[in-house]
């Protein structure tokens, strides 16, 4: 299956993606709040639409968060399955700091091996397909770095008390960056930073396509405290906390 996926056409997706969600964010737009609190806007609709519309192609099945959810007695025999956000960190679009993404990744049983994260505002395409390499706007990753400061990615909507002990345990000489939605894995992945903590909730389809790019830069994202790695189409798509290193 992985053979007749073209990286470029997925990234291609993204770009269209990004193109109609583009339209919403550039003007006034109104803002729903799901059961959760999570905040709904119409361009997670317009971009789930053309990403889902894209990949039937495939004839393979769809997890989105803007989709109806699939019973686990379903998924669970899945072998491909495709992972999508359409916008990933939808307070940062709804903030217009323009740190959202849109994510797809290709899943094979409870691995993502496919990954493309396209931040349309900033203009920056991560990508990676297993074997192939991971990349950042074409450009090979991870890159090399001059400076040894250590270098943190943590969220700017989810700082909280247990990451802030986290942060704060390490000794070596630190350097604290915040970012706004799966950029933050990008960042570890492009060695841009060194690790991400997550001790908040976060669901699979926040994580799947920056996990694969993750995983292909040669870094991984660990389950906290286990060292093993998170894993996807869980009974419960919840993600446990987890470290990206």
């Amino acid at each position: 299956m992985l053979n007749k996926i073209i990286l470029k056409e997925i990234e291609e997706i993204a770009r269209n993606a990004g193109k109609e969600a583009l339209k919403i964010y550039n003007k006034d737009f109104s803002v729903e709040y799901k059961e959760d609190k999570s905040p709904l806007t119409e361009a997670d609709k317009v971009a789930n639409f053309v990403i889902c519309e894209a990949l039937k192609k495939y004839s393979l099945p769809m997890m989105s968060e803007e989709n109806k959810m699939i019973d686990y007695e379903e998924r669970k025999s899945w072998e491909w399955f495709w992972c999508i956000d359409p916008i990933d960190g939808t307070k940062e679009f709804v903030k217009k700091n323009g740190e959202w993404t849109i994510n797809i990744a290709l899943i094979c049983k409870d691995t993502p091996i496919l990954g493309v994260v396209y931040a349309p505002v900033i203009g920056v395409m991560y990508s990676a397909k297993k074997g192939e390499g991971a990349y950042k706007n074409g450009e090979k990753i991870p890159f090399r770095r001059k400076d040894k400061v250590y270098r943190i990615v943590a969220s700017k909507s989810h700082m909280n008390e247990e990451t802030q002990k986290f942060i704060e345990a390490i000794e070596s000489e630190k350097e604290l960056v915040s970012m706004g939605s799966s950029l933050k894995l990008c960042m570890v992945a492009s060695n841009e930073a060194d690790c991400y903590p997550r001790f908040a909730p976060t669901k699979e389809w926040d994580t799947a396509a920056a996990d694969a790019i993750v995983r292909e830069a040669g870094k991984m994202t660990y389950q906290a405290f286990s060292k093993k790695p998170l894993v996807y189409n869980k009974q419960d798509l919840l993600n446990p906390y987890f470290i990206v290193e």
